[in-house]
């Protein structure tokens, strides 16, 4: 009877503990996590064309962050502060106005800079608000304004680590795992290059969305009589962009709620222009983009089907960041079922290979060729690129 190494028994027992350390931290901080790694997948072929430029990882990334993860958080700020000048151009009222009605509970008139310095708030009414539910209700905005700040900006930054780092992790993971030749290795590969196929797919997608949607808006607001204007058109045309990821339902939630608008402002009147708008749009932000364009770019080695649930079902199961989680956990169960499954059931020895639905997800054995020649390039010298 072989008599257990005590000294394999104590490293075991303490990399459990790490190995629950870090998925307590992964779980508290999943939605870092997860958007930092689809931002990864989402702009690592971009990347990747950088650093044939530029001839270095460092750069490239940062070339990336700069041109394309941070400028999708301007591009968010600047919808957020149209939405906020729509909303004053609508009620009428000064958005300094509005904010400080509500944190100091003055009435509107009471509000305006030119009013509270003629008539400041009393020393009693600051008091209260120092003690009351309106400071703890600005320190909640504060607080979930400061927070978004937070993750968006770790997000970011965990995407550029990964462009930085991300072949040094797979030649670690490949020496962790017994060679580039394993099973495990193999599935690992085609688990990344399909999340590469998603996200980047997505993103372009997006961009392509959003001009067409963009364009369509402005477009109607050229022939539209001067009472049926799109708002915000710009705006528009980016969260168009953003609901078109979802298969089947695509920009629909965006375009309809803006004929039913247009159909408000209109009061019974232009019912051609109203009924044309709509059989336009379908067809333009619908219809070709889907059947056309969408194949092409956004997911293609995996079935729509599979994609819909995964993005109407991660919101409902864990939140906003399930639209990104679900999709990955999606693939790694695909990945499993086709590389790993059948052989286990059967009994038979594991191979790269899919042993189940090869028509689907990436190619294990070709990724493994494409990677080993990679490698031995690294080891050469010659300076290769991943996707």
């Amino acid at each position: 009877m072989t008599v257990p190494n005590r000294s394999s028994t104590f490293w075991w027992l303490y990399v459990s503990v790490l190995v629950g350390a870090a998925l307590f931290i992964a779980h508290t901080f999943i939605g870092i996590l997860v958007l930092g790694v689809s931002g990864y997948y989402a702009t690592r072929p971009i990347s990747n064309r950088f650093e044939t430029v530029t001839g270095s990882k460092w750069r490239a990334a940062g070339l990336t962050a700069l041109t394309v993860l941070i400028p999708v958080l301007v591009l968010a700020l600047y919808a957020g502060i149209r939405i906020l000048l729509q909303v004053k151009q609508q009620f009428d009222e000064s958005v300094f106005s509005l904010l400080v009605s509500r944190v100091l509970g003055l009435d509107v008139e009471e509000s305006s800079p030119a009013a509270l310095l003629r008539n400041p708030p009393s020393l009693d009414r600051l008091t209260d608000l120092l003690s009351g539910e309106a400071l703890q209700q600005g320190l909640q905005v504060l607080d979930l304004v400061s927070g978004t700040i937070l993750l968006l900006s770790l997000a970011v930054t965990l995407s550029y680590a990964l462009l930085v780092y991300d072949e040094a992790l797979s030649s670690a993971f490949a020496k962790l795992v017994g060679g580039r030749e394993e099973t495990v290795f193999a599935y690992a590969l085609t688990v990344d290059t399909d999340l590469e196929s998603i996200f980047f797919g997505n993103l372009l997608f997006v961009l392509f969305m959003s001009v067409v949607a963009t364009t369509a808006y402005t477009i109607t607001n050229l022939v539209a009589p001067p009472e049926m204007q799109i708002p915000m058109a710009f705006t528009l045309g980016v969260l168009t962009g953003l609901t078109s990821l979802i298969p089947i339902v695509v920009s629909k939630v965006v375009y309809i709620p803006i004929v039913a608008y247009l159909a408000v402002q209109a009061g019974g009147r232009q019912f051609v222009f109203l009924v044309a708008l709509p059989v336009v749009y379908s067809i333009v932000l619908d219809i070709l983009p889907q059947s056309l364009v969408q194949p092409y770019i956004s997911g293609r080695q995996l079935n729509p089907i599979v994609l819909l649930f995964a993005y109407i079902l991660g919101p409902i199961l864990f939140g906003w960041y399930g639209f990104f989680l679900l999709p990955i956990i999606f693939v790694l169960m695909l990945e499993v079922i086709r590389i790993a499954l059948p052989e286990l059931l059967h009994g038979e020895p594991l191979g790269p290979e899919p042993g189940l639905a090869e028509e689907t997800g990436a190619d294990a054995e070709e990724m493994q060729e494409d990677d080993a020649d990679t490698a031995t390039s690294d080891t050469d010298g010659t300076s290769t690129t991943r996707g």
